[in-house]
């Protein structure tokens, strides 16, 4: 039985192999990767599910993450965004900090760009609430390298130490790089696959300020009172859902809801003082709110709450919208809904 069933299978393929050729030939084809992201328009999505803080308070509205759908483009989604007109194509030069740049560096860099968005996020949250945070520790990893510095650190390293002395912020990064001479030879101890490594990396002075040449970002690990868990997946990397993500932990926090029942959508990232930093997708990000139904969009102000604007104003859409500088000012605008 086995062997007819070999037999068949040997004698389909010398008579078919022209059909199967072009059938394999076709699907690698259509599957084989181009060097752009497809973007496919976007929605809401309630933030609420995604994280609970211990006897946390419930709120009657909701906060919702205003999103952009991402695709990796392979040739048929590429061809597909020139027929499909909400579809738009990003080349990968537009997310690369150099040429270097590969899918995986980009997404290292979104992977860690939301774990510091959801540390900022408590930290400033609880901060806010007057509730028990304390830092653990300051993860802090080389992201880019600046061209024309040369520099023996790597993308993904995690920094511990210059010249011996523990790490435990950005900002102190900062100050101790500012000590050394320019043309100094500092150690810099990092964390790679795993194993602590020493760097011996050139201070180097750009429009006055020392260097090593290299980018970083970093994620805080924090013990709290009350408890609090967030669970995104994991193709939701990047930091503008910081805005939203803040407000749903202080909103859980505090007795009061800030929702006052309306289904609250936004976007934009939270930073270390407070400010509410503008994104990208804005268009897109609104149009998704208002079909998702969201009562309210919050937009970080200028030129991305001047996009929403004028996003609204071309598709005629049923949202409110309003502009926020800072996480203080967000509050604001909800106390008075």
């Amino acid at each position: 039985m086995i062997k007819k069933l070999f037999r068949g299978t040997i004698d389909f393929i010398k008579e078919e192999w022209i059909f199967l050729v072009t059938v394999i030939s076709i699907s690698i084809i259509c599957c084989w990767p181009v060097d752009y992201y497809i973007i496919i328009g976007g929605g809401i999505s309630d933030v609420g599910k995604r994280i609970e803080v211990e006897n946390g308070y419930s709120s009657k509205g909701s906060f919702n993450l205003s999103y952009v759908s991402e695709l990796k483009g392979t040739t048929v989604s590429y061809l597909l965004s020139y027929v499909i007109p909400s579809w738009e194509r990003l080349g990968i030069d537009y997310y690369q900090y150099d040429e270097s740049d590969d899918f995986d560096t980009i997404d290292f860099r979104g992977d860690l760009e939301l774990k510091n968005a959801n540390s900022v996020a408590v930290k400033t949250a609880y901060e806010l609430a007057n509730k028990d945070i304390k830092v653990i520790s300051n993860n802090i990893y080389v992201i880019a390298k600046f061209e024309g510095y040369e520099s023996d650190l790597k993308i993904k390293d995690q920094i511990l130490k210059i010249d011996g002395k523990t790490l435990n912020s950005v900002k102190e990064y900062q100050q101790l790089i500012q000590t050394f001479d320019v043309d100094d030879e500092v150690v810099v101890t990092v964390l790679r696959n795993d194993k602590e490594v020493d760097v011996v990396n050139t201070i180097y002075d750009l429009e006055g300020r020392k260097i090593l040449g290299i980018s970083l970002n970093y994620y805080y690990e924090l013990e709290v009172d009350p408890e609090v868990d967030i669970n995104f997946e994991s193709g939701e990397s990047g930091p503008s859902g910081g805005l939203m993500t803040t407000l749903e932990i202080y909103n859980q926090l505090v007795k009061e809801d800030i929702t006052k029942g309306y289904t609250i959508a936004g976007t934009g990232t939270i930073e270390e003082d407070g400010s509410i930093g503008s994104i990208g997708g804005v268009k897109y990000k609104v149009l998704g709110a208002a079909d998702g139904g969201a009562d309210i969009f919050l937009v970080p102000a200028g030129s991305n709450y001047e996009s929403a604007i004028a996003a609204k104003e071309e598709m005629n859409l049923d949202i409110e919208i309003y502009a926020v500088s800072t996480i203080e000012e967000a509050l604001d605008i909800l106390n008075n809904l």
